[in-house]
């Protein structure tokens, strides 16, 4: 009767947790759901608003690209909401075990893409930035990715070259444009807001240190950034924290499903 008893006790006991786990997990993932459902709603909002902000960020590659990040962002979240919330709510094995895997996938892209960052952290060197620029940045190619890129960068941040213009001495741009000291994104432009005119085009390109942005890209984006890094970095750590959390969840709940 006593071991009876202790059974049933523990069962109960089991059950009640098992449960507990459940509900954690719905609530965890209808969270989830909702930041997805959120994201995807900016980024939508901000492709299709007619107000004038879709023409905003078209005109700036940076944001056009974070727009899509985003998007990206919020459809994982929100298919990982859907699934964990629906395999909790509805005890459903297949479910948590496909959320399992996928957050499994994530999980190891994640502790993957931290590795190779570490490893080809030299590779994130001014001394390395200044080399490939001057051995493939062309200036006025934009069907040129590299160049297009740092065509894009040198306008949004109102920089000039990876430390300064002079780090275009001996390079390709200028074997190739010989007339010009430094490309045209590194002229200084009109200050009014949506006005694109350079200030003195023909003086910045002449080597005029009035009429160009001085400062180094890589200073400029370090300094614009210093403060997302940190808190990207905290947020990494607590979202790989969380995901490791959901799996675990997940399994126990999966392995307790009779």
């Amino acid at each position: 009767m006593g071991q009876g008893e202790a059974s049933a006790r523990g069962t109960t006991m089991e059950g009640d947790c098992l449960s507990c786990i459940k509900y954690l997990m719905f609530v965890f993932n209808f969270l989830i759901f909702l930041g997805g459902s959120f994201l995807l709603g900016v980024g939508v909002w901000v492709l299709v608003d007619p107000t004038g902000f879709r023409e905003i960020v078209a005109a700036n590659p940076l944001l056009f690209t974070g727009v899509y990040i985003i998007l990206g962002m919020g459809g994982m979240l929100f298919l990982l909401g859907f699934l964990g919330c629906c395999g909790a709510i509805r005890e459903n094995k297949c479910l948590l075990l496909f959320f399992f895997m996928l957050i499994l996938l994530i999980f190891l892209a994640e502790l993957a893409a931290a590795i190779l960052a570490f490893i080809f952290r030299e590779h994130l060197t001014r001394e390395y930035f200044t080399k490939e620029l001057k051995r493939h940045y062309q200036g006025y190619n934009n069907t040129d990715v590299f160049t297009s890129t740092w065509n894009a960068i040198m306008t949004t941040f109102d920089c000039c070259g990876v430390n300064s213009p002079e780090d275009f001495k001996d390079s390709l741009f200028r074997l190739i444009n010989q007339n010009h000291m430094v490309p045209e994104a590194c002229c200084q432009r009109a200050s009014q807001a949506g006005d694109l005119a350079y200030i003195s085009q023909e003086q910045c390109l002449s080597g005029n240190m009035m009429f160009r942005n001085n400062k180094g890209c890589y200073s400029a984006v370090v300094d614009y950034f210093e403060l997302y890094i940190y808190v990207a970095g905290a947020l990494a750590i607590v979202v790989l924290t969380i995901e490791l959390f959901a799996m675990v969840f997940a399994m126990c709940l999966f392995r307790g499903i009779q």
